[in-house]
């Protein structure tokens, strides 16, 4: 194995040194059992983790537990649901001690007044008809009205096999309302006809995703190399599945031998107790799940295995710094 000073010239190794002082541990909160959506495909409700727990209701139990977190070494909170922003107390729980991430439909506008420079994700699930196919509703449309030329949000946007030919359109209005773009793939957890993977399906999307970063590299936060990993589930001579995934709790991580994985992560459920199996379904099949930041922790917690070349290692810090700017710790 090369050292990484052999491997790069003064720009990339500039570009690594600024990563490697991050030092980002996460976990991942169920911030409520509610959504004001009822998505197909959604893993939470497909693998019944709303009735995993009851909510906690009393705030001061959520800013204790809030703090015991930070003691226990996170420094990043990612709040997901149901719906966060149907929880705002809870939201700013996290906000005022922690960095935090907020994953929303982007139905409910969040208050800028209140949370100025939280990170949002806004989901979206393909063009108009997708999403009404999916959600029941364009929420595109609302929530492009909400945080049009916001700095800190951004789409995460989950491509189906249905918008092979039709990324280009989406990602123009996103521009035009100048947010940036993410790119993520559909688990069809829930089994919607037309809307699983096939192999040649992955390979027109892969090609779709990187003409897109080509054409819009201010607006797609992404690399090649990591649509690369997400389409093929590979990577450096690995399978992405149950035994290779980084983004297992660790409380119920019973796998021998243990992978490389994150740093003491948990994903827990809103009664602040109860932990689930992974950061997505509790019933999905690992072999076929295409979470998008499952397999950006799987390159991240792998750098050595990235170590045989220049250019493999630029590739391990390309999604480094992707996952550092989605979640705020590097500017855009």
């Amino acid at each position: 194995m090369k050292l990484v000073s052999h491997l790069l010239d003064d720009e990339w190794y500039a570009r690594y040194k600024r990563i490697s002082r991050l030092n980002i541990r996460s976990s991942i909160y169920d911030v409520t059992n509610r959504c004001n959506l009822r998505c197909k495909g959604c893993f939470f409700f497909s693998s019944d983790e709303h009735k995993a727990a009851p909510e906690e209701m009393d705030l001061t139990k959520w800013e204790r537990f809030v703090h015991k977190e930070i003691d226990r070494g996170v420094n990043l909170a990612i709040l997901i649901g149901g719906e966060p922003t149907l929880c705002l107390d809870r939201v700013e729980a996290f906000y005022k001690r922690v960095s935090t991430f907020c994953a929303t439909n982007g139905l409910i506008k969040l208050p800028r007044d209140r949370f100025p420079d939280l990170m949002v994700g806004i989901s979206l699930w393909g063009d108009e008809t997708d999403e009404k196919t999916l959600r029941g509703k364009d929420a595109f449309s609302i929530s492009s009205k909400h945080y049009e030329g916001d700095p800190y949000a951004y789409y995460l946007y989950t491509l189906t096999p249905k918008q092979i030919g039709k990324t280009e359109r989406v990602i123009q209005k996103i521009a035009d309302a100048g947010l940036k773009v993410h790119l993520q793939l559909l688990s069809n957890d829930e089994g919607v006809d037309g809307f699983s993977w096939t192999p040649a399906e992955l390979v027109d999307i892969r090609a779709e995703m990187d003409a897109m970063l080509d054409a819009y590299p201010r607006t797609v936060v992404s690399s090649k190399y990591y649509h690369e990993v997400i389409c093929t589930g590979r990577m450096q001579g690995q399978r992405f599945g149950w035994q290779a995934c980084p983004s297992v709790t660790i409380t119920q991580d019973n796998r021998d031998p243990q992978p490389r994985r994150l740093t003491n992560f948990i994903r827990w459920a809103s009664d602040l107790e109860t932990t689930h199996r992974c950061c997505t379904s509790e019933t999905r099949d690992c072999a076929t799940c295409k979470d998008g930041a499952a397999h950006m922790s799987w390159v991240m917690v792998n750098k050595r295995a990235h170590m045989n070349s220049s250019k493999d290692l630029q590739n391990w810090i390309e999604v480094y710094e992707m996952f550092a700017k989605l979640y705020q710790f590097i500017p855009w």
